[in-house]
């Protein structure tokens, strides 16, 4: 039953409940609820969290670790909030707490009262009555200072004067029971009669690399195999990215292979579709002979360590013809009816050299064996010093069986991440966030004028998805050249990346990106032109024009700027001008500032005045304060909410402003 303290609308949560809400080490956690109650009285409440083991032991062998707690306060319309920050990775809970704060009430009435001119006298011996309930629960080098009180609220109370010219006494005896050293003598529950807590909620709190990072997607055969992409991984750091990842590594079925720009029949040289996994030589944990060997993959793992990055691998599910799986276990594959296995098919592309897998089989003994081998799979991974994995097309895959292996995998590691690659329907990738992926894929691909951008990116970083779903921003893919990247210019190239590497902690880019490949596939479909997935392709990385040196400097900015490694903390400002979008974000302590504007139009000069919200900016309209440009190294000096901004996508496609007083 509803007591009389009502506790709603806990955030940060999921839809279910059932789920936990995500963070990562050292992030700041705004916690909050809907706290009220009948009547007068006032409201104190506060947050309570810990660490939880996997398995709900804790300190002690008890059910959890020690708890910590924040006060909370009231931040209007009966919302409540308090901040954490999780110092532990794994798993987490918190619960609110709220009772009635019978001194603030009293506190309230007896000063409301007074400035009436009323009679006082009850609430004066009230309020001893109620420090004397404190007494045996303070430090005992405290209790002086509440002895002290409430005499003087007795002395009071024997007087008790009434006319309003001798109320002054009454107000000096009041003075020491509302001093700011008694009051947090009497904060906290105590005994309170109607202390009430909601349900726990969980939380899942992961390393930074979960929130916060620069992905670079490339395919190592075109590097010459796994030691020529070794090579390129100084090149890869130098530019300031934290990840590389390598699509499927493993070998390439010979049935149904497809050739050069995905035609059904491949040439004795076609390398196949790395996502054709499977071969007599092995499936999902075996390595492609044409990339080198396993000591050429953990070398280039080790490398990118030593530079300060991490590989992240290629998870996929599938199979081509010829994987032991289809000889070895048929009852994981569809079958058609006539007795052939179902290639996968995503109308109008058809994948005839993939098999899907059947995650759901008739009898609960296969499912399970099924299961547990994509465990094994990722455990052997793990093995190899894998801790990063993009899922490819999780959403065609039962929510169960994610709901069982994600955890399943972060109970023995609680380091290891997943990047879910879902371009699908957004309660789907939604509810795939809830059951565990750490990042996902996201449609800011297909966003691309001032409004859309605004409207998803609020839902994004403000609206109850922010909870736990994190979204990683990808300008391409092998799969996708869209908007204005086709046949695009260079200044499409860098607004596009712009965008992605400063709304939002998490991007990535596909290699050839810095080279501005731009040729789509035909009108009508968005894959490139001569695809990389069916071809081996040989760059030149120091052609003229590469974009290395723009990126190299923009993902330094990132890494100088803590504002830019937060999600939560996006704000939009206002242009007058739709082709320019405008906006700011703020660092957990309010130290770092940085305020973005970015011409949307690659062809075009734009301009626009601006419209600041200085106080959530930190700053003021009568004080000067200076617009560094990091990119450019140009400083402004404005004044006001409205400054003027013009911007040339031939030279720049936008400025990135640090914000700060003048000196």
């Amino acid at each position: 039953m509803i007591g009389r303290i009502v506790i709603d609308n806990v955030r940060p949560g999921t839809p279910t409940g059932l789920y936990p809400a995500k963070a990562v080490v050292g992030e700041l956690v705004v916690v909050s609820a809907d706290v009220f109650r009948d009547g007068h009285d006032l409201l104190a409440a506060e947050v309570r969290w810990r660490p939880r083991t996997a398995n709900g032991a804790g300190e002690g062998g008890s059910r959890g670790g020690k708890w910590a707690a924040s006060p909370m306060r009231d931040v209007g319309n009966d919302r409540w909030e308090a901040v954490i920050e999780p110092t532990t990775l794994g798993p987490h809970e918190l619960v609110v707490e709220a009772w009635t704060d019978l001194y603030a009430s009293w506190r309230h009435k007896i000063t409301t009262k007074l400035d009436a001119g009323q009679d006082v006298a009850v609430e004066l011996e009230e309020g001893a009555l109620l420090l004397e309930s404190r007494l045996r629960r303070v430090p005992a080098e405290e209790r002086q200072r509440l002895r002290a009180a409430i005499a003087a609220l007795r002395e009071a109370a024997a007087s008790a004067p009434q006319a309003e010219t001798e109320m002054r006494g009454i107000r000096e005896s009041l003075a020491p029971a509302l001093e700011p050293a008694v009051a947090d003598l009497m904060a906290g529950p105590g005994r309170a009669k109607d202390l009430t807590r909601s349900r726990p909620s969980p939380l899942w709190v992961d390393r930074e690399r979960a929130l916060v990072g620069a992905w670079y997607e490339v395919f190592p055969r075109s590097e010459g195999g796994l030691a020529g992409a070794a090579r390129r991984l100084p090149a890869i750091a130098e530019m300031g990215f934290d990840i590389v990842y390598l699509p499927p590594v493993h070998p390439i079925g010979r049935t149904f292979r497809k050739g050069r720009g995905n035609t059904l029949v491949a040439g004795a040289d076609d390398p196949g579709s790395p996502w054709a996994i499977g071969g007599p030589e092995g499936g999902h944990t075996a390595l492609n002979a044409d990339l080198g060997t396993f000591e050429d993959f953990d070398r280039l793992v080790a490398q990118a360590g030593e530079l300060g990055m991490e590989v992240a691998l290629d998870y996929a599910l599938q199979c081509s013809p010829d994987h032991p799986w289809v000889k070895e276990h048929p009852e994981w594959f569809h079958h058609r009816p006539d007795g052939s296995i179902a290639y996968a098919e995503n109308p109008p592309k058809k994948y005839q050299d993939i098999y899907p897998v059947n995650f759901w089989p008739d009898r609960d003994a296969d499912r399970q064996a099924l299961w547990e081998e994509c465990h094994r799979i990722l455990e052997f991974w793990i093995g190899h010093g894998i801790r990063f994995f993009r899922v490819d097309n999780p959403h065609t895959k039962p929510m169960a069986f994610w709901e069982w292996l994600i955890p399943t995998v972060q109970q023995a590691h609680p380091e290891v991440l997943f990047l879910a690659e879902a371009f699908t329907r957004p309660k789907v990738m939604a509810k795939l966030a809830e059951v565990g992926f750490s990042q996902g894929y996201t449609y800011f691909t297909w966003r691309n004028t001032a409004w859309e951008l605004t409207e998803y990116l609020t839902e994004l970083t403000t609206g109850p998805v922010a909870d736990y779903m994190r979204p990683n921003f990808w300008p391409n893919t092998p799969d996708i050249l869209s908007g204005p990247l086709r046949g695009g210019s260079a200044a499409a190239f860098r607004m596009r990346l712009l965008l992605a590497a400063t709304l939002v902690p998490a991007y990535g880019i596909y290699s050839g990106y810095e080279l501005c490949e731009n040729e789509p596939e035909s009108y009508a479909n968005e894959e490139y032109r001569n695809s990389e997935k069916y071809e081996i392709k040989r760059r030149d990385w120091s052609r003229p024009g590469s974009l290395a040196p723009w990126i190299t400097h923009l993902n330094h900015v990132r890494r100088r700027h803590p504002a830019f490694s937060r999600l939560r903390n996006l704000r939009f400002q206002h242009s007058d001008n739709p082709a320019m979008l405008a906006y700011a974000k703020v660092s957990d302590d309010g130290s770092d500032v940085v305020l973005v504007a970015v011409n949307l139009d690659p062809d075009r000069v734009q301009e626009t005045t601006l419209g600041l919200d200085l106080g959530a900016l930190g700053l003021t309209a009568d004080q000067p304060f200076e617009a560094r440009d990091e990119m450019t190294g140009q400083t402004f000096t404005w004044q006001g909410a409205h400054p003027y901004v013009r911007l040339d996508p031939a030279t720049e496609p936008g400025h990135v402003l640090h914000l700060r007083p003048p000196g």
